[in-house]
């Protein structure tokens, strides 16, 4: 997380003092609770494959990969998880935890690299890439993400953890090379070239992990579910979305965010 870099006591704050307190709250209303309802409550936990720090040009992590989080925000979401699972242990909170790669899709923040990319391309802007572009990440669509949860919460075992993934590794590079191929099928540039001349590469950002890749085994073969969407396909219907909703990102735009580069220390 790009953001935490500059500020990383706000991170702290809200993923690990928030995370308290909603665990505490919870567990209040968790012990009033009596019969069927008591049976059928779980909280359910959200973090990031970043709790585990990064991988090299093979492997994957699991379940039981140790965690080894590099940025402010990495370790905040590790530390989270380790409550949650000490308010299970000690307290008996009925929790399920999930672990997923990176979600892209509609209505993701413009600070994010692929909805950055869209809208900088058809702008005219440039399409500011981290370093070489060589670091990889597994993305995953969020309406797959949306399903992985469900089926975690209703058929997940107490006190479990499930990695979530999309099986589609890709260099930074290549995801925004695709988008480019995609924009000047569907969205031409207005003087004739391709977007990818706009691409330019910045100084890398502090801490940036080289590559994550989830083993979704666990999740697949107990709660049998896998990701329905492709990269190309994830990626088409997201392009699509940003340009038939241009009024919504550009009331952030004028509200909150220009599309800047985040996370470079001057």
């Amino acid at each position: 997380m790009d953001r935490s870099i500059e500020g990383p006591s706000a991170f702290i704050q809200t993923n690990i003092v928030g995370t308290s307190i909603l665990l505490e709250e919870t567990n209040k209303y968790y012990k009033q609770l009596e019969g069927n309802k008591k049976e059928k409550f779980r909280f359910l936990h959200i973090s990031t494959d970043e709790v585990f720090g990064e991988l090299g040009k093979a492997g994957k992590f699991n379940e039981s990969t140790p965690y080894n989080p590099s940025s402010p925000y990495s370790a905040s979401k590790a530390s989270s998880d380790h409550l949650v699972r000490a308010w299970h242990r000690t307290y008996g909170l009925p929790i399920l935890i999930t672990n997923c790669s990176n979600n892209y899709g509609p209505f993701q923040f413009p600070e994010k690299l692929i909805p950055l990319i869209i809208i900088n391309a058809i702008s005219g802007k440039d399409l500011p890439v981290y370093g070489k572009g060589n670091n990889i990440r597994d993305w995953l669509y969020v309406e797959d993400h949306c399903d992985a949860i469900y089926e975690v919460l209703n058929k997940g075992s107490i006190g479990e953890t499930y990695n979530i993934g999309g099986n589609c590794e890709k260099t930074n590079l290549e995801v925004v090379e695709n988008i480019c191929v995609i924009l000047d099928e569907i969205k031409p540039n207005n003087n004739g070239r391709s977007y990818k001349e706009q691409i330019i590469f910045v100084k890398d950002r502090p801490g940036h992990d080289f590559r994550y890749a989830m083993d979704i085994t666990k999740i697949n073969k107990e709660l049998n579910w896998h990701p329905k969407e492709s990269f190309i396909t994830g990626i088409g219907k997201t392009i699509k979305w940003y340009l038939y909703n241009e009024k919504w990102w550009l009331e952030i735009q004028k509200k909150k965010y220009n599309q800047e580069r985040l996370g470079l220390i001057t």
